[in-house]
């Protein structure tokens, strides 16, 4: 299991929440949390898919404390509903890693509320979902951490067409969505500075990393998609077979969100991600952050924007 050198060797007492943890990057973060004492809340859409990575959990660390919320990304009646559940358990978060994503389909799919579905769920369901945890992580005084790609250094922000009804290319979206992944932690902590809020926001990228965004490609497992069964089968096994090759491994790809997540040394408002190789693979660095990602109007735009797309809006209550 990757448990970054750096960082705390017990979190005994603390509760951290990971998106998309049923597989992945999500998964890998949790046991590392759950082994060092985290009280570990997974969540993801499926109630199948969360008990089986719960046993699977606590089959790898057989001391781990965790339980599963089901919560689609997809849906802000879903992120809600999962929020509500977790205000009524009472304990604050120390931690919550904005993991899940989508990556491009290959055909525009929306989420339940009508937005692009990488758009909608990558960044608009975790502001919504930061959004309506904000009191109890407050009163975690929480770390939070987004994950980014790399992906982020060529996207772009089409205002004028955010939820790609009028032009969608399948990357090029992605790259959107991870741009203002980067956008959000950053403008985040601006804001927790200047209310103030006692959270701690910053970024990750796992860099080239087998995880399982691939292999859960909503655009797959679609009834109308194009592409046959078995296509898709040889699809995902040669797209992980070369993220393998060229990159690094799930449990190395979590290790940057590890850090930034956990570690003393990381900074409010830092962003990193693997060392060595064009950050494609090694161990947690500080990682380049590209230009439009550093633009605060870009930034206090688009919280503008998700707040009226979401109808979440920030506040301690």
């Amino acid at each position: 299991m990757a448990i970054t050198a750096n960082a705390p060797s017990s979190l005994l007492g603390k509760t951290a929440l990971i998106t998309g943890s049923t597989g992945g990057l999500g998964f890998e973060t949790a046991v590392s949390l759950a082994a060092r004492g985290a009280n570990v809340i997974l969540s993801g859409r499926s109630l199948e898919k969360g008990h089986a990575a719960l046993q699977e959990l606590r089959h790898r660390v057989p001391t781990a404390i965790a339980r599963f919320e089901v919560l689609d990304l997809a849906s802000l009646a879903s992120i809600a509903e999962c929020a509500a559940s977790l205000k009524s358990h009472g304990e604050p978060l120390h931690f919550l890693a904005n993991n899940a994503g989508v990556m491009a389909p290959a055909q525009r799919l929306t989420t339940k509320d009508g937005f692009e579905l990488q758009f909608g769920t990558n960044h608009l369901g975790h502001f919504a979902l930061t959004g309506h945890l904000l009191p109890l992580l407050a009163r975690g005084e929480a770390r939070i951490m987004t994950v980014a790609s790399l992906a982020a250094k060529k996207g772009s922000l089409p205002f004028g067409d955010l939820n790609a009804r009028h032009h969608y290319q399948a990357f090029e979206r992605y790259q959107q969505s991870k741009l203002a992944n980067l956008l959000f932690a950053f403008e985040l902590d601006r804001r927790a500075k200047k209310a103030p809020w006692p959270i701690h926001s910053r970024a990750a990228h796992p860099g080239w990393s087998a995880s399982n965004i691939m292999l859960n490609n909503a655009a797959f497992d679609q009834k109308s998609s194009l592409v046959p069964r078995l296509a898709r089968k040889a699809i995902r096994s040669v797209g992980w077979k070369i993220f393998t090759f060229m990159g690094q491994d799930v449990a190395q790809g979590a290790e940057p969100l590890l850090y930034a997540l956990t570690a003393p040394q990381a900074k409010d408002g830092g962003y990193y991600g693997p060392k060595n190789r064009d950050e494609r693979r090694g161990p947690p660095a500080e990682a380049f952050i590209p230009a439009l990602a550093r633009d605060p109007e870009l930034a206090r735009r688009l919280w503008t924007l998700s707040e009226t797309m979401t109808g979440v809006r920030y506040g301690l209550i």
